[in-house]
C-alpha cells in the first residue's frame, strides 16, 4: 500500500504551508483544544450567604419603574447594607429592613442581592437624603455643568449635564433642556 505523502510549499517569507493528512490532523487538534476550553467566567459560582452577613439590595435600574419608592434622578442601583436574618429555601433570604421600609416584603431572591464586602461599623441612616414617609426623597438640580446639542434624524435636541443635590459632579446626568426649563426654571436664571 502506498503511503500518502504530505505536500509542503515554501512561502516567500520562509513559512511552510502543509497540505494533506498533517493539515487535517492539525485542524482536528485545534478543534479539540477549542472545545476543551470553557469561556465562562471561572470565578462564577452559586451565590450563597450566611445568617448575619450583610448584603446590598438591588433597586430596579429600568427607567419608569420605581421600586421601594426610590425616585428621582439618579436613583441608586443598590440600597443597604442590610443584615441577613434567615435563609428561606435554596435561593431566598430574609433581610432585616429598617422601619421606613416596613411596607416591603423582606424575603428576596439571591439575584437581587449583592455581597457587602466591608461590614458597616455603624448603622446606615437613610435620613441623610432627607427621606419623607415611605422612604422617598426629592432630588433637585444644583447646577448645569455643560450644555450640548444632540442631532437626530430630523431635529436637534438641546441637552444639559446636570449635577444633582446629593451627588458629585462625576455622577451628573444628561437631561433634555426643555424638560429642565419646564420643571426647574430657576436653574436657568442662575446659569446665565
Amino acid at each position: 500500500m502506498a503511503k500518502v505523502r504530505d505536500t509542503a510549499i515554501l512561502e516567500p517569507n520562509g513559512e511552510k504551508r502543509v497540505f494533506g493528512p498533517d493539515l487535517i490532523g492539525d485542524a482536528e487538534q485545534q478543534i479539540k483544544m477549542v472545545h476543551g476550553k470553557s469561556y465562562a467566567d471561572g470565578r462564577r459560582g452559586d451565590l450563597t450567604f450566611k445568617v448575619d452577613d450583610f448584603v446590598y439590595l438591588k433597586v430596579s435600574p429600568m427607567r419608569g419603574i420605581r421600586r421601594f419608592n426610590m425616585k428621582g434622578k439618579p436613583a441608586p442601583r443598590y440600597i443597604g447594607p442590610f443584615k441577613i436574618v434567615e435563609r428561606k429555601g435554596e435561593v431566598a433570604y430574609k433581610l432585616e429592613l429598617p422601619s421606613n421600609l416596613s411596607g416591603i416584603h423582606n424575603v428576596f431572591h439571591v439575584s437581587q442581592l449583592k455581597k457587602c464586602l466591608r461590614v458597616p461599623k455603624n448603622k446606615h441612616h437613610f435620613g441623610r437624603f432627607g427621606c419623607a414617609g415611605g422612604s422617598t426623597y426629592t432630588e433637585h438640580p444644583v447646577k448645569i455643568l455643560k450644555t450640548s446639542e444632540r442631532v437626530t434624524r430630523n431635529r436637534r435636541v438641546k441637552i444639559c449635564r446636570v449635577q444633582w443635590k446629593h451627588h458629585t459632579e462625576d455622577e451628573a446626568t444628561w437631561e433634555r433642556e426643555e424638560e429642565l426649563r419646564a420643571t426647574y426654571p430657576s436653574l436657568f436664571a442662575s446659569h446665565l
